[in-house]
């Protein structure tokens, strides 16, 4: 129903930003890394999600679409309701909850308020498995022939980014696009790849 919503932040509180739409205040829950890159009195695009039930309508909105993408992710998960998910939001940025899931991370998912060790388990299991269905139905020698291209001790950063790139929402040419002209060193992790590439996403 709602892409976004964009107009002036009349109110932030905790996990809570008011947008100011043409006289209309829209409530948004959100997680603290949003209302962080907020200032009340400036203009801000949220990219929404309605959740609809029968006791209760609220609007989610992110500054990032990226932030937007893992949200719906971690709903899809079972036993992870609104608040769980904005919890484990606001314990990181996206790239770095992309990097726990693909590498199985569960300690760092418990970092978050209420998330335990089974619900964290759970989290990576599923949604891992989701993305390896969803690299099955796309031709897998994409990622070799990056890996191909790097020093062998880079491989395994560039298959890590590569799929955490694609538990952010982009597709896997997308984010075998971005790599294009990075300049992978030995040294260079996974996290510090993901951020070169939603940067360069981002300037598209």
């Amino acid at each position: 129903m709602f892409y976004y919503v964009e107009g002036t932040v009349a109110l932030i509180e905790q996990e809570l930003a008011v947008i100011d739409c043409g006289g209309v205040g829209y409530a948004c829950r959100t997680s603290q890394n949003t209302c962080a890159a907020l200032q009340c009195g400036k203009t801000a695009r949220l990219y929404t999600y309605l959740s609809v039930r029968e006791s209760a309508c609220d609007l989610y909105g992110f500054s990032e679409m990226e932030e937007l993408n893992c949200f719906k992710l971690l709903l899809g998960v079972s036993g992870v309701g609104p608040k769980a998910a904005l919890a484990i939001l606001s314990s990181a940025p996206p790239s770095q909850l992309a990097l726990s899931i693909i590498t199985e991370d569960t300690k760092f998912l418990t970092r978050a308020p209420g998330v335990g060790k089974k619900i964290a388990q759970r989290i990576c299991l599923e949604l891992k498995d989701k993305l390896t269905k969803e690299q099955e139905n796309i031709d897998g020698s994409g990622i070799v022939m990056t890996a191909a291209a790097v020093p062998g001790s880079a491989t395994n950063a560039v298959n890590e980014a590569v799929s955490a790139l694609m538990v952010l929402g982009y597709s896997q040419a997308e984010s075998m696009r971005a790599m294009e002209g990075l300049p992978i060193a030995d040294d260079l992790s996974a996290e510090d790849l993901i951020r070169a590439c939603l940067k360069k996403l981002a300037a598209q």
